[in-house]
């Protein structure tokens, strides 16, 4: 049951904006991401998935100090100061986390630094990536922000690879740059199977990290988005992370996820988003054309005590794009588009966000009506969106199976 929806009126007079049967399709690739067993929580570590591959150390042993999270500007590639933030999400989230939403516990199998900031550099974090395994920080005690002077890229021989900020790390794009990439049908990364679009690794974590001013803007791999992180094939999960000031391309009717793009999941499990923050404040959230913290075709999303606000989607014309636009501006927070998907939000707040087009807070068109979405324990409220929306969930607009499922939520 609905605890509270305000029933705002639905679409506008745009309905041709979204066509049912002509909104883009999936890509040529498979679809979703990873899932699995259960606790309470949402940053709680558990077991690693798979094991890592990749031993070694990128700098030095020793026991770490894992260490960074937001900062001023940092000189280029190197570390600068910050102040450490406390746990990422929505605190009032409840929402039980299976193991495949968990943290990875296994110690680092290798080192962004040696001990000071000045040793955790972008070149440490792009070497540490591409070598894969466990990576951990030790830049010294206090909160550091990394700048990054290119994208760290996944190396797709990796069976595993887990970021671990510790809630101190920041990786900054400088407002230049995407900050992660994982592509398993990227000739350049390395091909491991015949069918890229649907493997099972590698499996990329980024835990207890804050990824700042992103930017992917005219970087149109695989159709663009992904101001933060890009990732598609193998599996991702987001635990205890926070996204701020991440952007993409303002225009175009399908590409978006200022903070993170996915496409191509193995066997369509989902992505996990796990106690995270996405903007948080005025002037800390992404902006893209469309989904102005997450986007993706085809892939599945459980996002569970998380929180979006002040994020937006600035595109105009929507998808399709109306005669005379360049497309885009829906998904203030979260776009989903594709055939057999899931969004499944519980424990989360999506608050003060909003899209030019339609879904303030959510889009979600499901082209096969197959796909579904489900609202649990969450708090949807003040999403704007003057285009349209579906009547009776305000800030949503749904096209999939029947209507969206919401219990325990409100919605106005």
């Amino acid at each position: 049951m609905v605890t509270s929806v305000v029933v705002v009126t639905a679409a506008c007079g745009s309905g041709s904006a979204v066509s049912p049967t002509t909104a883009a399709p999936a890509p040529s690739s498979g679809e979703v991401s990873p899932g699995v067993a259960a606790s309470r929580g949402g940053s709680a570590s558990a077991s690693a998935p798979a094991s890592s591959g990749a031993g070694g150390t990128s700098t030095a042993s020793a026991t770490p100090n894992r260490s960074g999270t937001p900062s001023a500007t940092a000189r280029a590639g190197g570390a600068s100061s910050g102040t450490a933030l406390g746990q990422a999400g929505n605190p009032a989230g409840r929402a039980s986390v299976p193991a495949a939403g968990q943290a990875v516990a296994t110690r680092p199998t290798r080192w962004v630094g040696t001990g000071t900031p000045a040793s955790c550099t972008s070149a440490a974090v792009v070497q540490a990536v591409a070598q894969g395994g466990v990576i951990g920080f030790r830049c010294g005690a206090a909160p550091v922000t990394i700048t990054m002077t290119a994208t760290a890229k996944v190396r797709n021989a990796s069976p595993l690879v887990v970021l671990d900020g510790g809630g101190l790390v920041t990786l900054s794009g400088a407002g230049k740059r995407r900050i992660l990439y994982q592509d398993t049908c990227d000739a350049a990364q390395g091909w491991t199977t015949s069918h890229c679009q649907n493997q099972q690794t590698p499996q990329l974590v980024v835990q207890n990290l804050t990824f700042a001013d992103g930017n992917a803007t005219g970087q149109h791999e695989e159709g663009g988005g992904g101001g933060a992180i890009l990732v598609r094939g193998g599996q991702f999960r987001v635990v205890n992370s926070r996204f701020v000031r991440n952007r993409c391309d303002g225009t175009g009717p399908d590409l978006g996820g200022a903070a993170i793009r996915v496409l191509s999941q193995w066997q369509n499990q989902p992505v996990y988003v796990v106690r995270s923050t996405f903007g948080g404040a005025p002037g800390q959230g992404g902006v893209c054309s469309n989904g102005g913290a997450l986007s993706s075709i085809g892939v599945s999303w459980t996002v569970l005590n998380s929180l979006f606000s002040y994020n937006s989607a600035i595109g105009s014309g929507a998808n399709p794009a109306k005669a005379g636009t360049p497309g885009g501006g829906s998904g203030g927070a979260i776009y989903n588009d594709g055939n057999t998907m899931t969004l499944h939000l519980e424990g989360t707040q999506i608050t003060n966000n909003s899209a030019r087009e339609g879904g303030g807070a959510v889009f979600f068109v499901s082209n096969d009506r197959t796909g579904s979405l489900q609202v649990v324990a969450s708090t949807l409220r003040s999403n704007p969106n003057p285009g349209f929306q579906t009547a009776g969930y305000p800030g949503i607009y749904f096209l999939g199976r029947g209507t969206p499922t919401v219990t325990g939520s409100t919605l106005k």
